[in-house]
């Protein structure tokens, strides 16, 4: 057995639905080493003692865009150790983000699948590549971003039935799928309406990102979608920002009068979360943090983790349930299977609160301690 270089005694542990009574976690190099009984009988020079706080897996952001170095230095601050980020512009980035020492690990999909003549291509900047003509195109996408590295490919799914929105057809979308699932990679599905949400769901998405705000899922949905081990990252921060804004646009208010478009009403995707939850059907926590230019809202780095985790609370979880939503959740989802849990031979990506943040959950806004790959950072 290796012996731990550092010992954090008198902690209770979060095990994934509720707090252990005081123990202790042994860690050497990047790793938790042990678990489980009490202190060592002489007090070792590695020793942090937990004043009988409560010891948390590092939290996961589970939508992300990340740029630089300094954001990952706020999500870090804030007790947040693994990023997914969403989609970038140029993949490289995220290459160069991915395994920088002493900060949060990035996942990362690269770029996102879209429609030709759409916004991603058109307006935010995406390359003409990452957009998908039909089947057979599909494959080279994917294949494009084997080719970078990516985790898993991300596929923006539009309503077509919106005026002036290029949306891909069902056929490429679930082409998409298949070539991803070929590839062994995950997909990600961007979607904002009912329609959206259909689409991807009959493609055979795994994961859709974000929750229609023109109306709920409905239960037969978040059933049906639980019956095949999807997953829903509602990013109840980002839609609570965009719906006001959207419904102020005058073009958006003019289209709903004419009965073009749908209303839009963040308690819809707070709704549907409740409707998740009731189905069994998986809730990760994700912000949607970016620096986007042209994106409708802009969650800050780190900070905003904490906010979705209170939102998430509001539309139904515990918060148990909500920590697990930014832990174990996304860690089990998107394949991390060393993090996401405290136990041996697992990284030692931890986070140390003084108040019980099962109880309330905004104790987890303030860390008393952060390590991240073994090495304490607070």
């Amino acid at each position: 057995m290796t012996m731990a270089s550092t010992m954090i005694v008198n902690v209770r542990l979060f095990d994934g639905t509720a707090l252990t009574s005081s123990t202790t976690v042994g860690i050497s190099d990047e790793l938790i080493t042990t678990v489980g009984g009490p202190p060592p009988g002489n007090t070792l020079e590695g020793t942090v003692d937990g004043n009988g706080g409560v010891l948390l897996p590092g939290l996961i952001d589970a939508h992300v865009h990340v740029d630089d170095e300094d954001q990952l230095q706020a999500f870090l601050a804030h007790g947040i150790t693994t990023v997914l980020d969403m989609a970038n512009q140029k993949p490289e980035i995220t290459r160069s983000l991915r395994e920088l020492p002493g900060l949060p690990q990035v996942f990362g999909a690269g770029l996102p699948a879209s429609a030709p003549g759409g916004a991603h291509t058109t307006k935010m900047g995406f390359p003409l590549g990452s957009a998908v003509k039909d089947g057979a195109d599909a494959r080279r996408f994917v294949a494009a971003r084997v080719r970078d590295h990516a985790d898993f490919i991300k596929i923006i799914v539009e309503d077509p039935r919106m005026p002036g929105t290029k949306a891909l057809p069902a056929d490429t979308i679930a082409a998409l799928v298949q070539a991803s699932h070929s590839a062994g990679l995950l997909t990600v599905a961007h979607a904002v309406t009912s329609t959206a949400v259909g689409l991807a769901a009959e493609a055979g998405v795994d994961v859709i990102t974000h929750a229609p705000m023109n109306r709920s899922i409905t239960p037969g949905e978040a059933v049906a979608l639980a019956a095949r081990g999807a997953a829903l990252v509602p990013t109840l921060t980002m839609l609570r920002g965009t719906a006001g804004i959207i419904n102020a646009r005058s073009m958006f208010r003019l289209l709903r009068r004419l009965n073009i478009a749908p209303p839009v009403h963040y308690e819809n995707a707070r709704q549907s979360v409740a409707v998740a939850r009731a189905a069994g059907l998986a809730v990760a926590a994700g912000t949607d943090s970016n620096s986007e230019v042209g994106a409708p809202w802009h969650p800050r780095f780190g900070s905003s983790l904490h906010d979705e985790l209170e939102l998430l609370v509001d539309a139904g979880l515990s918060p148990a349930e909500a920590i697990a939503a930014a832990t174990a959740t996304p860690a089990r989802i998107f394949g991390l299977t060393d993090r996401g849990a405290i136990a041996p031979g697992l990284r030692a990506d931890l986070l140390l609160i003084r108040g019980d943040p099962t109880a309330e959950i905004s104790a987890a806004r303030t860390p008393a301690g952060i390590w991240i790959g073994g090495q304490r950072v607070l």
